[in-house]
């Protein structure tokens, strides 16, 4: 080895969603010139998964792909392709496809979250999820296969509600289910919410709160009341979980797996380890973040940004966030914008119909030029992506 890579700093990043794309993106681009720092970025696959948009793509319907090498170029950054099959902690190591080592000085661990398809029988064996443009196209091919019949959708939060809607549209001829223990739109202010109840019943979706599923079936699902829907397909949308690897690893986690990080979202066992979007457990003032892209992001820009300052042999800044609304798309042409309080909680401005549609569709379009702000900002400060309130932040030089 000779003495420049000896002196390199080696940042690994596991994970190539919101929140790990973010960080590679905005760390590569401010030390590229330096050559004393080497950002790799580690993903399964080399095209981005849009998640805003799998609704879309379940339903059949063209989006964009998105080449994760191409967003990384010009930033310096390498790409990795390969799972994540082990971290070890300790000698500073990560194995991709049980044949590869890399090695690390630092980590972004963010490697996000899935369907929690293990929590109830038969999800695993006879469910879709919404996981991967990959499980979106197999639920889209299901969907065209049936001749009339239903379309039960296990969950009724706000993934359930966006794809119960863009079905029932897309699919006329089917009927939908959406089944949930709590009413949709529970957290939205009654305007929202009314409005929101309104639409899907124009679009003929059938909704059953206040249940819980039991096991999902070859042919529908049985809720624990005894009673069971028949259904030719079941999306599973209730519930997440994240990667045991961190856990693992020996990084502390909370209940859920989840990496539990200090104020500048370093884990609280292992500080050379920076946890971002949904596998960090990251506590503000107002209680623990819950995962979305308009808090993925951020947290990927201030791990970066934490990173610089560590390098520079400065104490990284906290981590604040306040979210700012909760856009939900009701079929192509409808949706329902609601406002929030930092903490999440609903404020009374609401914005529906096409103009909340249109709305929606420029945040869910807004990482794309984000990122590319991201390759040309200076490394004199960075302002938060899209759609929350968030702190400038300085970074060092």
């Amino acid at each position: 080895m000779d003495a420049t890579a000896a002196q390199q700093h080696e940042v690994l990043i596991l994970g190539a969603g919101y929140a790990g794309l973010s960080a590679a993106i905005q760390l590569a681009a401010r030390t590229r010139k330096r050559g004393n720092v080497r950002v790799t970025l580690v993903n399964p696959d080399d095209t981005f998964t849009e998640r805003l948009r799998l609704h879309l793509t379940a339903t059949g319907q063209e989006t964009a792909e998105l080449n994760i090498p191409g967003l990384l170029d010009g930033t310096g950054a390498r790409f990795v392709r390969g799972w994540v099959t082990a971290v070890d902690a300790g000698t500073k190591t990560v194995r991709i496809d049980d044949d590869r080592v890399l090695n690390y000085d630092t980590l972004v661990y963010g490697l996000g979250s899935i369907a929690d398809t293990a929590a109830v029988p038969g999800v695993d064996d006879h469910a879709c999820t919404l996981d991967s443009r990959q499980d979106a196209a197999l639920l889209a091919d299901r969907l065209t296969r049936l001749d009339g019949g239903t379309v039960v959708v296990c969950g009724s939060g706000l993934t359930g509600v966006e794809a119960a809607a863009e079905i029932a549209e897309r699919h006329p001829g089917l009927e939908v289910v959406l089944l949930g223990r709590r009413e949709p739109g529970a957290s939205m202010h009654p305007k929202a919410r009314a409005y929101l109840d309104a639409a899907l019943a124009r679009l003929g979706v059938r909704v059953r709160s206040g249940v819980e599923v039991a096991k999902v079936l070859p042919d529908g699902v049985e809720l624990t009341d005894g009673s069971s829907v028949p259904a030719g397909a079941v999306l599973w949308t209730s519930g997440t979980r994240v990667s045991p690897l961190a856990a693992a690893a020996g990084l502390t986690v909370d209940e859920h797996g989840r990496v539990v990080t200090d104020s500048a979202l370093r884990s609280v066992s292992h500080p050379d380890v920076y946890a971002v979007g949904d596998a960090a457990a990251i506590r503000q003032g107002y209680g623990m973040m819950h995962g979305t892209c308009q808090g993925g992001m951020p947290t990927g820009v201030h791990a970066a940004l934490s990173i610089l300052r560590v390098l520079a042999g400065k104490e990284p800044e906290p981590f604040r966030f306040g979210y700012y609304h909760t856009p939900v798309s009701l079929g192509r042409n409808d949706a329902v914008v609601q406002f929030t309080h930092p903490d999440d909680s609903p404020r009374r401005i609401v914005l529906t119909g096409k103009r909340a549609a249109k709305y929606k569709e420029t945040v869910t379009a807004a990482p794309w030029p984000t990122f590319v702000r991201m390759k040309r900002m200076p490394a004199s400060g960075a302002f938060w992506p899209h759609g929350g309130r968030y702190t400038r932040i300085r970074s060092a030089k």
